[in-house]
């Protein structure tokens, strides 16, 4: 690996203070120890002084000060017990960026050692505690050496037995006295702070210097691959947890089935500890949150993929979302338009909370299907924002807030509830079929160790006789009762609900901007202006189409309707000879995305057989105004030339599902069938000029749109005789 054009092939580690956050908690448990044993706590600055040292070195200096008599020997064992009680309680505390880190190393092929000054016994139980311990080819501690540092003793035989050159070593130290002994094994020191500074004059001696881990980290990412290539459906997620969360604020389809694979696979080598969803779904909230984890069906695999780590909250509850906006370093907000407009307010405030209270930048990342997206979440968070703070706050707000755009490429829908309902059922009465006869294995167990420990020596051969009749059943039985445990934690291991259908996983696109999205593994970094355009003028109102042409046709979901040669020939009329044109006018560098896509979508959509019609219908106006979708595929065509008569019968389709109630609980719908209803006017509903959603609708032009509407008034004349 190279690194500011040096050769590295080795890794060396101190722990305590760099890899862990321990050296203030050794500071406490040393001068709790000394408390209880001589009476008087370690002065902080001999604690100070003994940074880095041996444990012979620092018992000279504490007897230099307390006198040859003070029990130092016995203060560091009461210490270590003390120390280790912690960890056991609370965990060891793993500096940010580690775990990254040493992924990052190990997939580089580089070497990874530790070199410190604890005993083993307290090293090995920390790393394996830390669940690092695997990463280490090489263990050299305080009590196998002679010379503690600032003597180079223990980096010169960690390097030896790495059997690499000093040169291409790093060594990560935090303390002077580390400096010193990395400095003179001939190595490359790494200063991470912790908590001192050494003296210029040794700092000077750093090959490089960072107040932190993740400063490191910032720099040697530069310096490997971009980024891993895109993970396969089947690919495991990292398995080490970085110590960071994030949200995801709109726990629908997107947010839930698309968002959170995309954040567990994260940079590809770590996943974040934790991701928060919120929902005003009470029962997705308590059912995720008393298992912890989900499954996503991708149904043209047949395969299943679980989320975990995952923890929902209600979105009603400003403390939790605003608890949720401070402590995550990225949020992916996937909630549909109507939705922004209620949820602005909750949003602005917790900006207003985050900055408020000295946080970090965040980057948002705007998932919407939608075009300018973006920008209509910032003006909608920023009006929110005018009612709450002067604008100076707010200009700095936005500044340190990063909002990504990003383009959705992939089918995903919620099972329903009354499936998941069934599914739960199933898998408790599965766990119940191997409780039932458990209180009886655990006696068998019971006997089998009984009979084991007690076996008989000088008693009469009848009794003999018994017992090892009796064992010869218990020993046939113990194997039968170890099995019904097996099954037991199987069935408890499989407890887990699917809740989202989609097909293939496949890329997030999103722009450059922000540091955290262009190193996730799953985002491809694109002009995303453009290919929102391509996509929702391809597809969106495509998908649309399919399915409002599928209702009248009485199919319930997408993969029913694309089924039917009509609707099939239908879809691939508009994109391949009106859309498709248009576009290639339009984004001429495009064209291998183009024809690609369409083949995608066209098996995507045949696979979607969960994808039910009733929800890609829904919104039929927003889907018809100018501009949009339908209508703004029909302009661009238009614009060329070409003729539109299939998009056309699509407009048609939609208006039609609308005034026969296809979609009775669409509030959109019905607001079409009151429209066309004054007048049965395609006019009146496609030139509509009224309020929409807070804000105004942009229809059609009566007069200058006068052909097109007309068009549009006679295949739905003649739909209407055909399928009603």
């Amino acid at each position: 690996m190279k690194f500011f054009e040096q050769e590295i092939n080795a890794a060396i580690f101190d722990m305590d203070g760099t890899m862990f956050d321990t050296e203030r908690l050794r500071f406490d448990m040393l001068k709790q120890a000394s408390s209880e044993i001589f009476g008087e706590a370690i002065a902080d600055d001999l604690l100070y002084d003994c940074l880095g040292v041996s444990a012979v070195t620092a018992e000279q200096l504490s007897k230099e000060r307390y006198g040859e008599l003070y029990p130092y020997k016995e203060i560091r064992q009461l210490a270590d017990k003390l120390e280790r009680k912690h960890i056991k309680n609370h965990g060891v505390p793993v500096k940010d960026g580690l775990y990254n880190l040493l992924e990052r190393l190990k997939k580089s092929n580089v070497f990874i050692a530790l070199a410190t000054s604890s005993r083993r016994e307290i090293a090995e139980e920390y790393l394996i505690k830390a669940k690092v311990f695997r990463y280490f080819e090489i263990i050299v501690c305080g009590d196998e050496i002679e010379n503690g540092k600032p003597h180079p003793e223990i980096f010169i035989k960690a390097i030896n037995e790495l059997s690499c050159a000093p040169e291409t070593c790093l060594i990560f130290e935090d303390s002077q006295n580390g400096l010193l002994s990395a400095s003179a094994s001939g190595g490359k020191p790494i200063f991470i702070k912790d908590i001192k500074e050494p003296d210029a004059k040794v700092k000077a001696l750093a090959y490089k210097s960072y107040p932190n881990m993740n400063m490191f980290l910032k720099d040697l990412i530069t310096f490997m691959p971009k980024l891993l290539p895109v993970p396969q459906l089947n690919e495991h997620y990292p398995m080490s947890k970085e110590n960071i969360t994030v949200g995801i604020h709109g726990f629908g389809a997107i947010g839930g089935g698309y968002l959170a694979p995309i954040f567990s696979h994260w940079d590809g080598y770590t996943r974040p500890k934790e991701i928060i969803g919120t929902t005003r779904n009470q029962f997705l909230l308590n059912l995720i949150n008393s298992m912890g984890k989900y499954r996503i069906r991708y149904e043209s695999e047949a395969y299943f993929q679980t989320v975990s780590n995952i923890r929902m909250i209600d979105s009603e509850n400003e403390s939790a979302m605003m608890d949720m906006y401070a402590k995550s370093v990225l949020i992916g907000l996937a909630l549909p338009e109507r939705a922004i407009y209620s949820q602005s307010q909750m949003i602005a405030r917790c900006l207003l909370n985050r900055y408020r209270n000295g946080g970090d930048d965040l980057t948002i990342l705007i998932v919407m299907n939608k075009i300018n997206a973006t920008m209509f979440v910032k003006t909608q968070v920023k009006s929110a924002l005018k009612s709450l703070a002067e604008k100076e706050e707010i200009d700095k707000i936005f500044k340190r807030t990063s909002f990504i755009k990003t383009v959705v490429n992939r089918m995903v829908s919620s099972v329903s509830d009354e499936f998941i309902l069934s599914m739960l059922k199933n898998n408790l009465d599965h766990i119940h079929a191997n409780v039932k006869d458990i209180n009886q294995d655990i006696e068998t167990i019971n006997l089998f160790f009984e009979n084991y420990n007690n076996k008989p020596t000088r008693r009469k051969s009848i009794k003999k006789l018994h017992l090892a009749k009796q064992n010869i059943r218990v020993n046939k039985n113990i194997y039968e009762s170890l099995s019904s445990f097996s099954h037991l934690s199987k069935s408890i291991a499989n407890l887990t609900l699917t809740l989202f259908s989609a097909e293939p996983e496949m890329p997030l696109y999103a722009e450059s901007g922000s540091e955290i999205v262009n190193q996730l593994r799953q985002v491809v970094i694109t002009d995303v202006d453009s290919l929102q355009k391509i996509k929702n003028r391809l597809s969106n109102g495509t998908h649309a189409i399919i399915a409002w042409y599928s209702l009248l046709l009485g199919y319930n979901t997408i993969g029913q309707g694309i089924g039917d040669e009509r609707v099939a020939n239908l879809a691939l009329s508009i994109m391949k000879y009106e859309v498709k044109p248009a576009l290639l006018k339009e984004y001429p560098d495009y064209a291998k995305f183009i024809n690609t896509f369409i083949i995608g979508f066209m098996q995507r959509c045949r696979n979607s057989f969960k994808d039910k019609c009733t929800r890609v219908s829904r919104d039929c106006m927003r889907k018809l105004q100018i501009d949009e979708r339908v209508i703004g595929s029909i302009q661009m065509a238009q614009k060329y030339d070409i003729c539109t008569k299939h998009l056309e019968f699509g407009v048609a389709c939609a208006i039609l599902s609308c005034i026969l109630d296809k979609n009775p609980t669409d509030a959109e719908s019905a607001k079409i069938k009151e429209l066309y209803a004054e007048n049965h006017s395609v006019a009146d509903v496609l030139a509509y000029d009224g309020e929409y959603n807070k804000g105004f609708y942009h229809g059609l032009d009566k007069e200058k749109d006068q052909e097109l509407i007309q068009r549009i008034q006679v295949v739905l004349n003649q739909l209407q005789t055909e399928l009603i």
